[in-house]
């Protein structure tokens, strides 16, 4: 039952995911990915903050994988994040390009310690 879980949250992700790319890149133009970027570092928020319910607020362990590996696995897509960064060094952006990598990894990084700080402020 839990592998159904995890395949269907992923299914649910990877279809927000669209939707979200799309609503983002519909208001912004240019050759910088930030639908990308945006939906890296809010299912990385999301990740942590899931994270930090399971450590501080009792989420069980199929509630976190379900969502966690699920939802936020189809959600997130640091796969493309490198293609993009790989078109902004064949378009010559290679500052787009090394922004795009090292902001990603800082942003999610930071926004899955924020989540998890959120959660364990709220619960004390």
């Amino acid at each position: 039952m839990t592998i159904v879980l995890v395949a269907v949250m992923g299914g649910v992700g990877a279809a927000t995911r669209f939707v979200v790319d799309g609503l983002v890149r519909s208001r912004t133009r240019g050759a910088f990915p930030l639908a990308t970027v945006l939906i890296n570092v809010s299912g990385s928020l999301l990740l942590g903050i899931l994270t930090g319910a399971a450590l501080f607020g009792g989420l069980g362990p199929t509630v976190l994988l379900a969502c966690g590996t699920g939802f936020c696995g189809g959600y997130t897509t640091f796969s493309t994040a490198m293609v993009d960064t790989v078109r902004l060094v064949q378009a010559g952006e290679t500052r787009r390009a090394v922004l795009n990598v090292l902001g990603t990894a800082v942003l999610a990084v930071a926004a899955a310690a924020l989540g998890i700080l959120i959660v364990q402020a709220l619960v004390r």
